[in-house]
């Protein structure tokens, strides 16, 4: 028989050798190769750096093009032109693209997208922590899946939410809950089959001596009860409710403490009238005292969510104003998450349940104000123009826009002037006539740092966050 004495006879050969055994023994420049060693295989895992603490941060409504607007934003509110400008978690070295429908709806709500992200399931629109099959999961004896907050209590780490919607609606409520209907936020929602079947409030959930929940700021104040508050009250000297702002500053040196601050009837203020309307904390304040207070606890760790809940509420208003400054409150609280927090042993995402139909169009020259007319380029002279660009009726339109809500742009639509589109309480005009703008059906931006977020890569389904936190934390 023929000597491979040829190069590539012999190439040739040693291709087809370590085509059939590559995966077992692998194959390296003509060299024989050792069986990979499970023993250290598993030593690897093993010295792996696990996160001891995950921090999720939620922007309600956060699409890649509010990201956009409030990157700009927030760069021109510091006398720059605004596109080169970066949000801190921008700088995150892991970035993904997340699938937001929910089981039965192409375009989701917060219910069924927080329920992904929290808890590993995609289920129907509306629901939380409720699986499609089972509509009364987790009432009275009809089993439901682990939510993320008892996932992570059962491994011996402290759990807390924050919210500036209120804390028992959908995105915070996924944390915890489980409710067939995301709006059993009270006791007085508890009607009919319901009741009859054992349903609880996702209220009388997070109050229950048994909740997993260490810590929970956020709003809602009416969809609690006098006797709730007693039952939080009641499990202990370390267990406090606080109502205001100045209650809940006198709280800075407890450390440990099971608080539950409720600041306001309904929603939290937008950060945009927080400090002109009442006596609230804002996002950071209240991310910084709950990594405090979470960490000082033991050195097992712990599971925070912080929700920039109103976000989504002034989209829905088709309010651009408002939305931007919420989003700066949203980065000023991931500022904060950063300084207090090791790269070491603290996961952060940040991340959004879902989009909405909010736009930036009509090529405005670069500078240009993201909430102003726009003004594009003299095609003759390549110079900015002095006036504002003109739609085909002849007026002047905005940068920013919704495709559907409550302020149509009719043909009797009085000119906009540059004084009235900047204005704080300036609605976008809109195309489609609804009584409220809606969610957006495409991908939203996922951002990670710190242990377990190299997973996050490439396009993702949403539950998928889940594990890349359950896995992070090295919880089976």
């Amino acid at each position: 028989m023929q000597r491979l004495n040829s190069p590539f006879l012999r190439f040739g050969a040693l291709s087809i050798i370590c085509l059939g055994g590559l995966i077992a023994n692998g194959c390296t420049s003509g060299k024989a190769t050792h069986a990979a060693d499970p023993a250290s295989d598993t030593q690897k895992i093993a010295k792996k750096p696990l996160a001891k603490n995950v921090i999720l941060f939620v922007g309600d409504g956060m699409g890649v093009s509010t990201v956009t607007a409030a990157r700009i934003f927030d760069g021109q509110s510091q006398g720059k032109l605004g596109e080169e400008h970066s949000l801190a978690f921008e700088d995150f070295d892991n970035v993904a693209l997340i699938k937001t429908y929910n089981l039965n709806a192409q375009v989701p709500d917060s219910a069924g997208t927080a329920t992904a992200i929290m808890s590993g399931f995609k289920t129907n629109i509306g629901t939380v922590n409720v699986k499609a099959n089972t509509p009364f999961g987790g009432c009275g004896d009809i089993p439901a899946p682990p939510t993320l907050a008892e996932i992570a209590s059962d491994a011996d780490k402290s759990v807390g939410i924050i919210s500036t919607a209120r804390i028992t609606h959908a995105t915070p409520a996924a944390v915890f809950a489980h409710a067939m209907y995301r709006g059993w936020e009270a006791d007085r929602d508890i009607k009919g089959p319901a009741a009859e079947n054992g349903c609880v409030s996702i209220a009388a959930q997070l109050v229950d001596p048994t909740t997993p929940i260490d810590l929970a700021l956020g709003g809602g104040l009416n969809e609690f009860t006098d006797a709730q508050f007693t039952a939080w009250d009641n499990q202990g000297a370390e267990h406090v409710v606080v109502k205001t702002g100045t209650d809940f500053d006198a709280l800075a040196g407890d450390a440990g403490q099971n608080v539950l601050g409720l600041f306001g009837e309904s929603h939290m203020d937008y950060e945009a009238d927080r400090e002109s309307k009442g006596d609230q904390p804002s996002l950071a304040e209240m991310t910084a005292f709950a990594i405090d207070n979470l960490s000082s606890r033991d050195s097992d760790g712990f599971v925070l969510m912080v929700e920039a809940g109103r976000v989504d509420h002034a989209h829905h208003g088709t309010n651009a104003y408002r939305a931007l400054r919420d989003m700066q409150a949203l980065n000023e609280a991931v500022k904060t998450a950063l300084s207090k927090t090791s790269s070491e042993d603290t996961l952060i995402l940040v991340t959004a349940d879902h989009s909405h139909v909010f736009t930036m169009s009509g090529y405005p020259v670069r500078g240009n104000p993201i909430l102003g007319l726009v003004r594009s380029h003299d095609r003759s002279t390549g110079q900015p123009s002095p006036d504002p660009a003109l739609a085909d009726d002849k007026k002047p339109y905005t940068t920013l826009g919704y495709q559907n809500g409550g302020n149509v742009r009719l043909p009797d639509s009085p000119p906009l002037t540059d004084n009235v589109v900047q204005a704080p309480d300036f609605r976008q005009q809109v195309a489609v006539p609804l009584g409220s703008e809606t969610h957006a059906g495409e991908d939203v931006p996922l951002y990670g740092t710190g242990p377990g977020s190299e997973k996050i890569r490439g396009v993702m389904e949403q539950n998928e966050i889940h594990d890349v936190m359950i896995e992070a934390m090295g919880i089976k």
